[in-house]
Formats: C-alpha cells, sequence, structure tokens
C-alpha cells in the first residue's frame, strides 16, 4: 500500500545548493557497503529491487533544452529501501531551476514495487506503484506520460508552480536476462486524482549488458566488467480520451553505468526527441552508493533485536 499525506506543494524558491547540501552528507557518509552491477537505466525499470535491510541515496539531474522557453536543469534526491526480498520503497524529492528564471522544490513521490513471482523466470513481473504531489513546474521527466510535450514546459516558474498534481501511477514492469543481456519493458498508466482528469497511458523500454562478464583478477576502476551500456527508448501513448501517438513526444537514449570498486555508481544517458513534440536534448546524469545493514542499524538503534 502506498502512504499518501496531502499537503499543498512548496511554492517558494527553493536555493540549489541546499538541495545539494541535503543530499551530499549521506552519500559520502562512512558505511559497510556491498557492490552490486546497477542497471544504466534512467527512465526504464528492471525486476532487480533493494537488498532487503539495505538503503541506497541517490541525486540525480536532468538538463533539458526548450524552445520557446528557458532551458532548465531538474534534480532530485532518492532514498530507496529494501524493506523484504519482494518488496522495495523509496522516496524522491524534486526540484528545478530555469535559466533566466528561478530555483523551486516541486514535490515528492513515493514509489513501491513488488516482485510478483520469487523465483527467476523467463519473464519476471514486478507491479509498480506511484503517488506523486507535484506542482506543474516540475521536470525531472521521470517518465513521458500522455500528451506530454516540450511545449507543456515552456511556461514560466511562477505560473506553472500555481498548479498542483496528485498523481497515482502504475507500471507493470516485465523484465527477463538471457546469457548477460537484460531486456526490459514498462507499459504505463497514470491518473491525476481530479475526477475529470483522463488514464494517461506511456511505455519505457530497454536493453543493456556488461562490457564484459569476466571479472578481472586484479582490483581495477577501468575494468570492462565495471561497464554497464544500454539503449532505452520511451514516450507517451495517449490517453482514455484520445489514445495514439498524435500530440506525443518520444525519446532514444543510449546508457551507461559506471560500477566502481569502492562501491559507487555513475550513469549517464544522452537522450534525443524522436519528433517536433519533443525535447531536443535530454542529458541526464546520476550518482548512488547503497548502505548494507542499514535497517538492522536502525533496530539496534532503537533497542530493537537484529
Amino acid at each position: 500500500m502506498v502512504a499518501c499525506f496531502f499537503f499543498e506543494p512548496v511554492q517558494q524558491k527553493f536555493p540549489y545548493f541546499t538541495f545539494i547540501a541535503l543530499i551530499f552528507p549521506l552519500l559520502f557518509c562512512g558505511s559497510s557497503l556491498v557492490l552490486a552491477q546497477e542497471s544504466p537505466f534512467i527512465v526504464t525499470y528492471n525486476h532487480y529491487l533493494e537488498e532487503p535491510g539495505s538503503l541506497e541515496v541517490a541525486y540525480s539531474s536532468t538538463f533539458g533544452t526548450q524552445r520557446g522557453g528557458g532551458d532548465f536543469h531538474a534534480f532530485w534526491a532518492e532514498f530507496e529501501y529494501g524493506a523484504t526480498a519482494w518488496w522495495t520503497t523509496e522516496l524522491y524529492l524534486d526540484g528545478q531551476t530555469t535559466v533566466h528564471d528561478s530555483t523551486v522544490f516541486t514535490g515528492f513521490r513515493l514509489e513501491n514495487r513488488f516482485r510478483l513471482l520469487q523465483r527467476e523466470h523467463l519473464v519476471n513481473p514486478v507491479l509498480y506503484v506511484e503517488y506523486a504531489q507535484i506542482s506543474g513546474a516540475d521536470k525531472i521527466l521521470k517518465e513521458v506520460e500522455g500528451h506530454d510535450v516540450e511545449s507543456d514546459f515552456a511556461d514560466s516558474n511562477a505560473a506553472s508552480r500555481k498548479e498542483h498534481k496528485h498523481e497515482l501511477e502504475f507500471k507493470l514492469l516485465l523484465s527477463s536476462t538471457f546469457k548477460g543481456w537484460n531486456v526490459a519493458v514498462n507499459p504505463i498508466v497514470t491518473k491525476n486524482l481530479l475526477p475529470s482528469e483522463p488514464w494517461e497511458f506511456a511505455y519505457a523500454i530497454g536493453a543493456s549488458r556488461p562490457l564484459a562478464f569476466k571479472a578481472s583478477s586484479n582490483r581495477c576502476n577501468f575494468c570492462l566488467e565495471n561497464f554497464v551500456t544500454g539503449l532505452e527508448m520511451y514516450g507517451g501513448l495517449g490517453d482514455t480520451q484520445s489514445a495514439g501517438l498524435h500530440d506525443t513526444s518520444h525519446y532514444l537514449a543510449p546508457v551507461v553505468a559506471w560500477n566502481l570498486p569502492s562501491d559507487w555508481t555513475f550513469r549517464f544517458s544522452s537522450g534525443f526527441g524522436l519528433n517536433n513534440n519533443s525535447h531536443r536534448l535530454l542529458l541526464r546524469w546520476g550518482v548512488s552508493r547503497e548502505f548494507s545493514g542499514f535497517g538492522e542499524m536502525v533496530r539496534r538503534l532503537f533497542g530493537g533485536r537484529p
């Protein structure tokens, strides 16, 4: 179940450097860590969940070009916790800066992923449920839905942040790993909780693989097995009032993840708009770090049993 807390999204200007100051100390604090081959995808999800009891802290950014308005830099913090072997929960905090405009905090998202089958199968389904409470100024483009097009992001922050959105989003994450390749397909449906708003449809698909499968005998940062590359494509599919590709936007994005032996992961993606409704360029990057045993540490802190 997704916990929903209703309050009005913050409307005042939110300094970008304050946002960075809140997240980076968590990334750099000491901890016992577990190294994993993280997915390079920015939008698409595969079926792998967070390790039970582990917390992953991440910072990500999207730079988007904007015809008819100022280019923007959207950024978000992620706190992902492995509640059980079949359930991962996550909190997002979003913000953005628009050139020649302002910096604003745009809201939060609560995400939950539930693995539907215990063991590995040819296709592994995961149910994704998200509640988002954001303003119209949100520009992280975590996915592209319905009839979302470039011109929707051209309004000033002062105007767009007056729009308040309470959204439920559902995805079916279908993912398969075969001979080192991972292929994932995500059909998406979203509903703004206003009664008059239609259901919106979207998709994200991706394929990825490590550059090498055999680990090197020596510890190194630039060994091929540390890099996972891939390609993803995502876009809108209209809504219940007008389904299809008319007035929708779509992107194709090469992606890469660099998993360092020091247990950091860096991601980079360059997304290219595939039609005139799309932003010409979306540059995305992020850094994440996993803290193993976080749940046990918290239980011990409050006097509980390990």
